[in-house]
């Protein structure tokens, strides 16, 4: 098992469309991924445990993942998490 830190970079934090783009990139992994904050903890293979950890930015988060390839893909998700993601502004 292989676990990493991150903080939320995101200036909306982890909502519905960050936790799909993050969703899509583990939903066919083979191991267990779970992150962990303050707030609780949820399983990756769940968009909406993920979402209902309401990581807002700068939130400190622990990602541990157990599985094949496990520090290439806790490294990807530990990215995933601190990217600032440019969703367009509805108006």
């Amino acid at each position: 098992m292989v676990e990493l830190n991150a903080t939320i970079q995101n200036r909306q934090g982890i909502h519905c469309r960050p936790s799909a783009e993050i969703y899509k990139a583990v939903k066919d992994y083979t191991g267990r991924i779970r992150v962990s904050a303050e707030t609780g903890d949820a399983d990756l293979k769940s968009m909406m445990g993920l979402i209902a950890l309401a990581l807002a930015p700068d939130t400190a988060i622990s990602i541990a993942v157990d599985g094949p390839d496990e520090e290439s893909v806790c490294q990807q998700l530990v990215d995933l998490f601190q990217t600032e993601f440019d969703f367009p502004n509805e108006t």
